[in-house]
């Protein structure tokens, strides 16, 4: 699995989000930047990304995330 893959698909899947990804094969670290899931608890967060990573966690296609989540602002403020 290519980290492009994965990002394409969850900005595909999470609207307003900007998705960046490091990894390849199976392991992967996710930045998502989203006013949205910044404003949620921490197990929610992971949970709607999650929803979605599931059938490939399943499959083995991804065995290891890692997430960050960031408000736009603060993700400014970061680079």
């Amino acid at each position: 699995m290519q980290a492009v893959e994965v990002k394409n698909f969850l900005e595909e899947k999470l609207a307003n989000t900007l998705v960046e990804v490091e990894g390849e094969g199976c392991n992967f670290q996710l930045n998502l930047i989203s006013d949205e899931l910044a404003a949620l608890s921490p197990v929610k967060r992971q949970q709607q990304v999650y929803a979605f990573l599931n059938p490939w966690i399943a499959d083995g296609s991804i065995h290891a995330v890692t997430m960050k989540f960031f408000s736009r602002a603060a993700w400014a403020e970061r680079t």
